[in-house]
């Protein structure tokens, strides 16, 4: 047979494939998210909103993030399912635990964190970083909640590249933060949000990845 001719079948993921892959996933996330919030910087999603709401009020992140997500579980459910859905919820949960975890430990005992730290550099480290996670937990049907569920149903039933869906919205919300963040920051912003859905789009399309 000619190998141009031959399919490979999908391979599905077991058990201990998806549970790597989730806590691998959501420590990188929770890791770029932890920068970005060090450096100051923004990012886009729910995660953006918790951001910018952890700033104005000094509300914890990881709840914030966690109780904005809620509304978003019925679209998941209605139309992802109950095992995306529970996928999602445990993603959205860990990052919320790790996101605090991260913050303290790099924070360390100087008190000085990472905010000397150029943004921009920041910005493209911490969205590559982000932008590996979210390749891992959606290659293994899990989100992060929010705008991640709505990209991940169009790029399902309408073939939008999840990415260049998620770029869209993400920069309309950095760009949002105008109003209560300095420019130089919102640019990093703007560079971290290109970062990781770029990456996103070019690495996650449909038909590229076989496992299931």
């Amino acid at each position: 047979m000619n190998a141009s001719a031959q399919v490979t079948a999908s391979v599905p993921h077991s058990r201990i494939d998806d549970v790597v892959a989730v806590l691998s996933g959501t420590l990188l996330i929770s890791f770029g998210l932890a920068l970005y919030r060090q450096a100051g910087i923004l990012t886009g999603g729910t995660a953006g909103i918790s951001f910018l709401l952890s700033y104005a009020q000094g509300w914890k992140f990881g709840l914030v993030f966690f109780v904005i997500n809620l509304p978003f579980y019925w679209l998941s459910m209605a139309r992802m399912g109950w095992n995306f859905t529970l996928r999602t919820f445990i993603g959205v949960l860990l990052i919320s635990a790790f996101a605090e975890l991260h913050t303290r430990l790099l924070h360390g005992a100087g008190g000085q964190g990472l905010a000397g730290i150029n943004p921009f550099y920041i910005a493209v480290i911490g969205g590559l970083v982000m932008g590996m996670g979210f390749i891992a937990l959606f290659r293994h049907r899990t989100s992060l909640g929010g705008i991640n569920v709505v990209a991940l149903y169009l790029q399902q039933r309408c073939g939008w590249r999840a990415g260049w869906v998620l770029m869209a919205t993400d920069v309309a919300i950095v760009l949002a933060a105008l109003l209560v963040v300095e420019p130089q920051r919102v640019a990093a912003s703007v560079l971290g949000v290109a970062t990781i859905n770029l990456l996103i789009a070019l690495n996650h399309r449909p038909g590229r990845y076989m496992g299931v």
